[in-house]
């Protein structure tokens, strides 16, 4: 793979990532139209059979089975931003001579998130599992780690086996990073205000005996 070529295919891809329109506020809460994700795929399907040539022919000898292939991807890869299958594609392109199967585009799109702070499932659950409490006051990588933590239970995540606690702690976080990917925010929840502690007005009796210990004291 000569630099020359992975200039190009780098080139293409950040040209239709930004061919793409933005999303407004109205569309930031669904998926983005079908069709987004149809160009995508096909345009780094085009690209790898540039680059990958004789793998690619390999791995898909006819068109039908190409046809399958996508629909596969598209089923699988949709629940990501365009933005971040462009990228991962772009990446898993640069970064190996290999014809980029469905797995690593799976990578690829789970280390773009890492670094916008968002991490896998099991690196969230076990940053839920060692935060200390009080919770909601720790540092995390991002709010739906919390989030998830505590819709799992912190119990069940501090006395269960990891292959219980992990798997409710799994169901929430990705519940909660598909909305994320549809654009939606998040904030960990603030502490709640320390009630203020109220004096309560002693008894006879005791200001008897209060009254009686200062005058010992001051020797009155």
């Amino acid at each position: 793979m000569s630099k020359k070529s992975i200039s190009d295919i780098a080139d293409q891809i950040e040209s239709l990532g930004k061919s793409l329109p933005e999303p407004t506020h109205a569309s930031r809460s669904s998926q983005p139209p079908r069709e987004e994700y149809v160009e995508a795929i096909n345009q780094f399907f085009a690209l790898f059979r540039l680059n990958y040539h004789n793998q690619y022919y390999s791995a898909y000898p006819d068109a039908e089975q190409v046809k399958q292939v996508k629909k596969l991807w598209f089923e699988s890869l949709n629940k990501y931003p365009v933005r971040i299958l462009l990228h991962a594609a772009k990446s898993a392109i640069e970064k190996s001579e290999y014809l980029p199967t469905l797995s690593r585009m799976h990578d690829q799109c789970v280390a773009q998130l890492g670094e916008s702070g968002l991490p896998d499932a099991h690196s969230a659950y076990l940053q839920a599992c060692q935060a200390p409490s009080p919770k909601a006051s720790q540092s995390w990588s991002h709010p739906i780690v919390y989030l998830a933590g505590r819709d799992a239970g912190w119990f069940i995540l501090a006395n269960e086996p990891e292959a219980k606690a992990f798997k409710a702690f799994e169901q929430h976080y990705q519940k909660y990073l598909e909305r994320v990917l549809q654009g939606e925010s998040f904030e960990v929840p603030a502490l709640p205000a320390p009630e203020p502690h109220v004096l309560e007005p002693l008894g006879k009796e005791a200001q008897l005996a209060l009254l009686a210990k200062l005058k010992a004291k001051t020797q009155l």
